[in-house]
């Protein structure tokens, strides 16, 4: 049985649709499947940001089909596994638990890791810098991801 990951941010077109590209690349796909979703419904539908879809062509991962989606109270069914990639979003994900053990299933992202930092930062209103830092942040995250699944 396949173990079942979602990343989740807040419009799912920088930050988690990297952090599956990420793990849909590292993962044995037999083993895990890997989703995203936005807390906002800003981008549903739409392809995730260019600057995202740049730096992970940049590591020869091809996000470029991925499609923006909602984050829907079902997916507690469905997943196994729920990494938000900031408190706000980890708060918004918990508000539509409904029982501690959906709640159980969300965590942050970077708790996985050995990143001094607890959120991954949200890199759309800067510039391609932010979102070469946050690959590495998810990167990162996703390496030890892999040994725990």
């Amino acid at each position: 049985m396949k173990t079942k990951v979602l990343m989740v941010c807040l419009g799912n077109i920088c930050r988690s649709p990297l952090a599956e590209g990420i793990l849909k690349y590292k993962a044995d796909p037999a083993r895990v499947e890997v989703d995203s979703a936005g807390t906002a419904g800003y981008h549903v539908g739409n392809p995730p940001d260019p600057r995202s879809v740049a730096i992970a062509k940049k590591y020869q991962i091809d996000i470029s089909s991925q499609r923006c989606r909602k984050f829907r109270r079902e997916d507690f069914d469905f997943f196994d596994h729920i990494f938000v990639m900031d408190r706000d979003n980890y708060r918004d994900v918990c508000a539509l638990a409904q029982n501690e053990t959906q709640k159980g299933k969300v965590r942050l992202l970077l708790e996985v890791s050995d990143s001094d930092l607890v959120e991954v930062p949200d890199p759309y209103y800067g510039g391609s810098d932010g979102f070469e830092l946050v690959f590495r942040l998810i990167d990162q995250a996703c390496d030890q991801l892999v040994k725990e699944l």
